[in-house]
């Protein structure tokens, strides 16, 4: 895949760390950016597309979270979703592992999500007891072994079967490792399930979607979840701590509305309804839940009272 004019942005990159680091290009569709600050590394891999997505001029994730707290960070960057499965890729970590890099740091934290959630299990195999959280990662494209992943067609003639392959295998080395997923998307939850190793934590979340970076950054935790990491303070309880937040994220509440909408349970959608109308003062969820509310009652179907007082329509 061709590389987008990016130099721009690529420019301000070296900018930021030609003092501490350096900005390496790895071929047409990758870039390395590392960033010298500390005995704490944060190896993330991230998209350009999604770095830019709210503003052209953004740091990567992990570079930005490294500068504010004094860490060191390695960002792998792809121009499309590669899976960074390129030889340059390859031969960066090959040499890594030559110069002993991962060696100088106290703790080291591999994240990604999805196609960069794979690289990010794949890749940490480079340094022995590293932490890895990955969101939503495939487990492999190998259509050996997941031919019934049919969502990356453009992927089929890329080799998974040579080196940093088989994404679950490469974690055989960690600490220890989080992979957070929505068990109602079937095929991320296939995925997981070929995790599934005496180092990992699967984090099943049901309702979290397609796309649970982005619901993670919106419930404004994913960089405390990543803190937690680099801090060397997490694991599941204070995961599904922190994860407590998506009561106050509507369109998770969305989700949950629809899967009961779906499994036609209007008791527990009334409830749900009620719930986001007294705490969030949401009123299409104060509307919704008066609906359901005169509809249970021509049924005889009486709800608890409320706690409180809802929010005006």
């Amino acid at each position: 895949m061709a590389k987008q004019d990016n130099s721009e942005w690529q420019a301000r990159l070296e900018v930021v760390v030609e003092e501490s680091g350096y900005y390496e290009p790895l071929g047409p569709s990758h870039d390395a950016v590392f960033h010298d600050d500390g005995p704490v590394l944060l190896v993330s891999f991230e998209r350009h597309a999604v770095i830019t997505a709210e503003d052209e001029t953004a740091l990567p994730r992990g570079l930005r979270l490294a500068r504010e707290n004094g860490w060191s960070s390695l960002t792998l960057i792809c121009s499309d979703e590669t899976w960074f499965r390129d030889p340059q890729v390859f031969a960066y970590f090959d040499r890594l592992l030559d110069e002993a890099f991962f060696e100088d740091f106290d703790r080291v934290v591999f994240y990604g999500a999805g196609a960069c959630g794979y690289a990010a299990a794949t890749f940490s195999v480079a340094a022995p007891g590293a932490t890895v959280l990955a969101l939503a990662p495939q487990a492999t494209l190998d259509p050996r072994l997941a031919g019934w992943d049919d969502r990356f067609a453009e992927m089929r003639r890329t080799s998974f079967t040579d080196r940093y392959g088989f994404a679950p295998e490469m974690l055989d080395g960690v600490g220890q490792a989080f992979v957070v997923y929505d068990p109602r998307e079937r095929l991320d939850a296939m995925h997981a399930a070929l995790f599934a190793r005496p180092s990992v934590t699967l984090l099943p979340c049901p309702h979290l979607g397609q796309t649970p970076e982005g619901m993670l950054r919106d419930m404004n935790i994913l960089d405390a979840i990543l803190t937690e990491a680099c801090t060397g303070r997490l694991d599941a309880a204070r995961y599904w701590s922190l994860y407590r937040a998506r009561r106050n994220l509507p369109r998770y509440m969305r989700n949950l509305l629809a899967s009961l909408q779906d499994t036609n349970r209007p008791y527990l959608e009334a409830l749900v309804c009620r719930n986001v109308a007294e705490r969030l003062n949401g009123p299409r969820f104060r509307a919704r839940y008066l609906r359901l509310e005169a509809d249970l009652a021509e049924r005889g179907i009486t709800l608890p009272a409320p706690r409180r007082e809802m929010g005006a329509a």
